[in-house]
């Protein structure tokens, strides 16, 4: 059947500034990072993607790397992209990265020119894209001159390959200098896509966001939910269906002790007197703060999309709301 999109999706979903640029993206973004790969359902890949869509969430992030296997989520977005959200291009701002392993030998990782040009012009074929809206080098690189992998980005924003650039997981001190680099190349920086939650605080000790804020540049967040301990998941432990109970996930089952889970209940809780899921409140949280632009959620269902998106309809905290959080979490 035909896609097409709800009239009202834009009524449906917040919209910020990215800094100083033109650019707004709506305050929940999805990530297909998880369940988009070679190995997962077509189908429900494309109906999370148009519910995502008639939600009036916009921005659709991707990496080369993302499957299993590796390019099979950029193979599905594309596969998807081209049967039904063609017609609706303008109206996407579709984002890639590399910087993790993608392919064997030398020039398969890492922040070498070689490397990230090939990367994303492979991403570009995966996607039957001409350009992506922004183009992000994805980790750190010790290896590479920090001017090296910006003058890559370079060539691919003057060749229109990416209509803006990012970094991804870069502390306050990289980040100030890839954006001296290219402010002095005459590019700015757009974006930088970070890990941050409730339970993953790095980011305030580093002062990131302040470095981000002064230099008017964004801030997108992923794994906003902790790899989905923010969830009601793991309130009574661990199921045995659950990420932590694979051996070779992300979230390991060693984390959550009967400490972790005495606080995810407490937090819990605080939600609860919210009328928000667990999951809903730690996207709110960071959301309040005008500094993030967009937060990245990631779904296996339409039901977990649309309960998560309605995060954004309360991201007022009081006071004794915020200490409460910070007392158990700090």
């Amino acid at each position: 059947m035909t896609y097409l999109a709800s009239n009202d999706r834009y009524n449906k979903m917040e919209y910020n500034r990215c800094g100083k640029s033109g650019l707004k993206l709506p305050s929940v973004s999805l990530g297909l990072w998880h369940n988009f790969g070679g190995v997962d359902d077509l189908e429900n890949a494309r109906s999370i993607l148009r519910k995502a869509f008639d939600l009036g969430i916009t921005h659709f992030d991707l990496a080369n790397n993302y499957g299993p296997p590796p390019g099979s989520a950029e193979d599905s977005f594309g596969n998807i992209f081209k049967a039904d959200f063609t017609a609706y291009r303008d109206e996407m701002i579709i984002s890639t990265k590399a910087g993790y392993e993608m392919w064997p030998g030398p020039y398969g990782n890492f922040g070498s020119k070689k490397y990230l040009i090939a990367s994303l012009e492979q991403s570009l074929k995966r996607m039957g894209l001409d350009y992506v809206d922004i183009f992000y080098h994805h980790r750190w690189d010790n290896d590479t001159p920090l001017e090296e992998t910006m003058s890559a980005l370079e060539m691919i924003y003057k060749q229109g390959k990416a209509l803006y650039i990012g970094i991804s997981n870069y502390n306050s001190e990289r980040t100030e200098k890839a954006i001296n680099i290219l402010r002095d190349r005459g590019i700015p920086l757009l974006i930088n896509q970070i890990s941050y939650s409730i339970l993953n605080r790095w980011v305030e000790a580093d002062a990131l966001l302040d470095v981000l804020d002064r230099n008017g540049a964004g801030c997108i967040c992923f794994s906003p939910l902790a790899q989905g301990l923010l969830s009601d998941r793991y309130l009574n432990g661990i199921p045995e269906d659950s990420r932590a109970a694979k051996p070779h996930g992300f979230l390991k089952s060693a984390i959550i002790t009967p400490e972790m889970i005495k606080k995810l209940k407490a937090l819990n809780e605080i939600a609860a007197n919210r009328n928000q899921s667990l999951a809903q409140m730690a996207i709110a949280w960071l959301l309040k703060d005008n500094r993030i632009t967009s937060v990245l959620i990631g779904a296996s269902s339409v039901q977990q999309l649309e309960n998560n998106a309605e995060a954004i309809q309360n991201i007022v905290f009081s006071k004794e709301e915020l200490h409460k959080i910070d007392e158990l979490t700090q």
